[in-house]
């Protein structure tokens, strides 16, 4: 058996908090280490969550939601690039649904 590496429990325990704050994810890629795709949809907020591992090949956005048809798409307020703790830790602590 071989033990996670601090990082990777991190990065697990922020998965499973994202879950638990509404995000629904799927694995856009073939293979268990496949890059996923998290949404969260609610009243006033779109957040989407990138996830392709843990280099700096991650990213979300939050969007904010209107009942207008916006010609250049919805209205992006927040945007973070980075590694997937920094960007779980992000979406997870600071932006409440």
């Amino acid at each position: 058996m071989i033990a996670d590496s601090p990082d990777l429990v991190t990065a697990k325990r922020l998965l499973d908090a994202a879950k638990q704050g509404g995000f629904h994810f799927t694995r856009v890629a073939p293979g268990p280490d496949g890059p996923l795709l998290g949404v969260r949809e609610t009243l006033g907020w779109r957040d989407t969550l990138y996830l392709a591992g843990f280099g700096q090949a991650c990213t979300a956005t939050r969007a904010r939601k209107s009942y207008l048809i916006i010609p250049s798409g919805p209205v992006i307020t927040r945007r973070i690039n980075g590694d997937a703790i920094n960007v779980l830790h992000t979406v997870v602590c600071e932006w409440n649904p």
